[in-house]
This record gives structure tokens, sequence and C-alpha cells, in this order.
């Protein structure tokens, strides 16, 4: 049985965003999903999310796991009982925990694949890098922090993009058996990001130009938020055949 609800405190959560070729991000999409456009671009990018005391919701701090942890999503829409619902596909998971590697996708959901986390950080910015184990993916982050988004953003200024990724929370998990995506919802009451000045950063998913021919997508702008109470609900699964 999966846990209906996790409980911890988001140490740090990066979204690295790059904006994209609707079509070509559409080719990565199950049935039924389109991308979310923001100004005629698709929105992908990478969530990189330190978890503290990470434990079932009732239960004490003191029994919670930590983490580092990375998500590569690409913001998308789909219709539901005659509505448009929002949320994030997520084609890949990765994690420096082994128990979120081994429960994920059975005690709950998402399923992740191992990885190796560098993480720096100062009082003005960070540096992140991720190798995943299976040697597939492979992201480097270098940032400081910032005040605005780069002028060349899709994204007016930071309420316009805070607004835009607070509508995805809930997010699809591809998993193994490829017949259904896992669901889960992140819950954030305190929702408050600040813009990251990116000075360097790369991502072998994104950077692969057999999925991204040249030209089909470039990086955009990057947010963090700090310190953050938050919880993680089952969400029902997205099943394949649709």
């Amino acid at each position: 049985m999966k846990i209906p609800t996790l409980a911890g405190i988001i140490k740090r959560r990066i979204l690295v965003n790059f904006r994209a070729d609707p079509d070509t991000v559409q080719r990565l999409l199950p049935a039924g999903f389109r991308p979310k456009l923001h100004r005629g671009k698709a929105v992908a990018g990478i969530c990189l999310i330190r978890l503290e005391h990470i434990r079932p919701k009732m239960a004490p701090e003191f029994l919670g796991l930590n983490s580092e942890n990375a998500a590569h999503r690409i913001a998308v829409e789909w219709d539901e009982d005659g509505e448009t619902r929002e949320g994030v596909f997520i084609p890949r998971r990765d994690t420096d925990s082994a128990l979120n590697s081994i429960a994920g996708g059975t005690l709950f959901p998402g399923e992740q694949n191992r990885a190796n986390f560098t993480v720096i950080e100062t009082d003005n910015g960070i540096d992140l890098v991720m190798e995943s184990q299976d040697h597939k993916v492979r992201v480097d982050l270098n940032a400081t922090f910032a005040e605005e988004l780069p002028k060349e953003s899709i994204f007016m200024n930071l309420d316009d993009s805070s607004e835009f990724f607070r509508g995805g929370g809930l997010g699809y998990s591809v998993t193994r058996g490829a017949k259904h995506l896992d669901g889960m919802t992140l819950e954030i009451n305190d929702w408050k990001v600040r813009p990251l000045e990116v000075e360097s950063v790369t991502s072998s998913f994104y950077g692969d130009t057999d999925v991204f021919p040249e030209g089909t997508i470039e990086f955009d702008h990057a947010l963090i938020m700090q310190n953050v109470e938050h919880e993680w609900h089952a969400a029902p699964d997205y099943s394949l055949s649709l």
C-alpha cells in the first residue's frame, strides 16, 4: 500500500527552466498531454531539490530522511472531465537515496534512478553536479542569487514566472512498466521563489540533439526556494492506454 501523505522540509529547490519548440516537446509526451505554453513556447526544466526530515505525516521529525533529488520535467496540460488540468510530465527522476530508489513506485509514487550529487553552497550561490549511476544523465549548474530574471526570458518578471510554476504541483512520472504514470502532488502553502543568475548550466538530457535538434531548446531562467514546509500526496495513476 502506498503511503498517502509524506511531510518534511524543502531545504533547497531549484527550478532550471528552458524554453522549447512545442512540436519537438509534443513528441516526448504521452497521449493526452500537450505542452503548457508561455508566449508560444513550451517550458521544460530540471527540478533540483534537497529534501530533509521526509517521513509519513504523523511520524515524528527525527524519523525523517534527507536526500538530494533531480527531476527532468515538462509543463503540460490535459483535458479531464470536461476541464483543462495542468501539471508536469516527468520523464526522468534521480536520487542519491537508496531508500527512495527502492521504495519509489512501490511504497510511494515515483520510480527513481540512483545518482551521485556534489553540491557546494555559499552565501552567494550554488554549484551542483548530478551524475546518474547508469551514466545516462548529467547536470552541471553554477548559479548565484539575483534580483531579476534575465532580460531575454519569455517571462515578464518574477511574478509572471512564479504563477506559471505554482500550477505544476501535480506530477506524472514515467514507470518501467510503461502501462501507467505514477501520480504525485507537491503541496506548498508558503510559495515563495527568488531568481538565480545562472553562469553556466548543462543537461545531457536536454543537450541530446537526437531528441532536441539544434535550435529547439535553450535556457530561459532559474528560480530557487529555501526552507519550506511541504507535503507529498499520492495522486491517481495516469493510464497510458488512454
